[in-house]
């Protein structure tokens, strides 16, 4: 008789997805407001929507001519918006969490099934969470980084298991290509599974070079598909061509932080992460095919190339590590090998009879409860954004053009925008790399900041509190200083216009820490 399944007890699966969702939905999930950018792209969708439109050039910044703003992550802002609207920046936190919480719920499954011991699979998938955890933020990205799961799991199925669920890669391409830029990597998976198949027919026996000419043929068709697919957006075929066009930009790309390498001076997951990959694909008795060796290649360069593309990597390893672990034991003798085999049945059959998804969706459904009746908040973390500065700008109407950094820049437009426009926000690609580098001037206080404040008529410096251009406006008599607080200043041309704000404030407002 077939054992009644314990659903009163979460599987293993179900854990993946309980302990991030539960984290971020408590407390964690402040975490995710860590980047200003959230509120970007809140701020971009609210203008979409308000206007039934996507802008083709910026409305944001001061800049004159509006410079050219191609809009590859519209969808993703308008759903934010959506969301915001409804349910406030709280409702954005627990979106948010539960799709990165279903992304590991979903790579357990997968590394499980492609690997086969549970316990290693459960091993690899926690170290991949952990490695990604740097990148859990409510943006855009987060839709690359299932998306590309959903991808995996479709091709894999397609290559080992015969299941041809194809059809899902250009649905998928419709949204993926306008909720963000990340949807080449559909491209780059798409081009590893037809080099490793194309290998194999040249390469393979007879009967291998058959089956892998037919599994090339069709990847061909659903790639032109795709292809046709990825058109079906605002920009046309220029979308195709925007990730190039920044990833070839080198001076742009070296001043974006999320495009630098990997710092291996600080402690990170990501590191013992890899060094595992290595040392389990050296010594693991299965041979590595050509599609495995094209994955871990490519992702493990990106993954070195920059830090924004370590939870592509993670997701693309860890199946093909729990795989070679569960060769290697499988191959291994004694006693250890005994028990952890033992152990790992043990743990399989329990986990088997405990089917069905009730405590996810229990934990979905408690958490929204809970946030609708107003016990769960988020917000902003005023330790870290400008918000009281914020509300001051608002509450006091200050005339001219403001200077500020990226991340001021990005709030602004969430908080203040249309009654302010900004100098800089987080769309350094539109921007470009002469604007950012007088914005770098300014910041360090080079010589010629004097000159680009002049340039783009500054009447107002809006800054953190202790940095250098920030100590500097607080000991020169030109500009007086209006604001503080432990996030951000605000100092003034000391001009016949803003007299009013110097009498009323300048006297008030503590001098700046050195």
């Amino acid at each position: 008789m077939k054992r009644k399944s314990n659903l009163w007890l979460p599987s293993l699966a179900d854990i993946f997805f309980l302990c991030p969702f539960l984290f971020l939905s408590l407390d964690g999930g402040k975490k995710l407001l860590n980047d200003a950018g959230t509120g970007f792209h809140i701020g971009a969708g609210e203008y979409m929507l308000s206007n039934m439109t996507v802008p083709r050039y910026d409305v944001f910044s001061h800049v004159s001519p509006p410079l050219p703003w191609f809009v590859h992550e519209w969808l993703s802002e308008v759903l934010m918006a959506l969301i915001h609207r409804a349910f406030g920046l709280t409702g954005i936190v627990l979106c948010f969490s539960f799709l990165i919480s279903l992304t590991y719920f979903v790579l357990f499954k997968l590394a499980h099934v492609h690997g086969g011991n549970v316990i290693f699979a459960g091993s690899v998938v926690f170290l991949a969470a952990v490695s990604s955890t740097l990148h859990w933020l409510a943006r855009p990205h987060v839709f690359t980084i299932f998306l590309t799961l959903v991808w995996y799991i479709v091709l894999v199925s397609y290559q080992e298991r015969d299941k041809n669920y194809l059809f899902l890669l250009p649905l998928t391409m419709f949204l993926w290509v306008n909720l963000h830029g990340g949807f080449v990597i559909g491209f780059v998976l798409l081009t590893i599974y037809l080099l490793g198949n194309a290998v194999e027919v040249v390469l393979g026996s007879e009967q291998e070079s058959y089956l892998s000419k037919n599994k090339f043929r069709m990847l061909a068709y659903i790639a032109f598909a795709c292809l046709l697919c990825s058109l079906v957006n605002p920009a046309t075929y220029k979308v195709l061509l925007f990730p190039l066009k920044l990833v070839s930009n080198q001076s742009l790309v070296n001043i974006i932080m999320e495009y630098r390498s990997p710092d291996f001076h600080e402690s990170l997951p990501f590191t013992y992460l890899l060094l595992f990959t290595v040392a389990v694909l050296a010594i693991s008795p299965r041979k590595v095919n050509t599609i495995e060796l094209l994955l871990v290649l490519v992702f493990t360069y990106m993954s070195l190339y920059s830090v924004r593309h370590i939870p592509l990597f993670a997701i693309v390893i860890a199946p093909i590590v729990a795989r070679h672990m569960s060769s290697i034991f499988e191959s291994a003798q004694g006693s250890f090998a005994a028990w952890l085999k033992r152990a790992s049945q043990n743990l399989q059959s329990i986990d088997d009879r405990l089917r069905g998804h009730l405590w996810p969706a229990t934990a979905s459904l408690l958490i929204c409860a809970v946030a609708a009746a107003g016990l769960i908040r988020f917000d902003f973390d005023t330790a870290r954004m400008p918000v009281s500065a914020v509300e001051f700008l608002k509450g006091e109407k200050i005339p001219g053009r403001m200077y500020n950094p990226e991340q001021f820049g990005d709030y602004v437009i969430y908080a203040a925008w249309p009654q302010y426009k900004v100098f800089i926000d987080g769309r350094l690609d539109m921007y470009g790399a002469a604007r950012i580098n007088e914005l770098h001037r300014v910041a360090t206080v080079q010589p010629g900041w004097q000159e680009i404040l002049a340039k783009y008529d500054i009447n107002f410096v809006f800054n953190n509190a202790n940095s250098p251009v920030s100590v500097l406006l607080a000991q020169r008599e030109d500009w007086r200083l209006i604001y503080r607080d432990n996030v951000a200043t605000i100092f003034v041309r000391d001009s016949i216009e803003n007299q009013r704000l110097i009498e009323k404030y300048s006297k008030r407002v503590p001098p700046s820490k050195s």
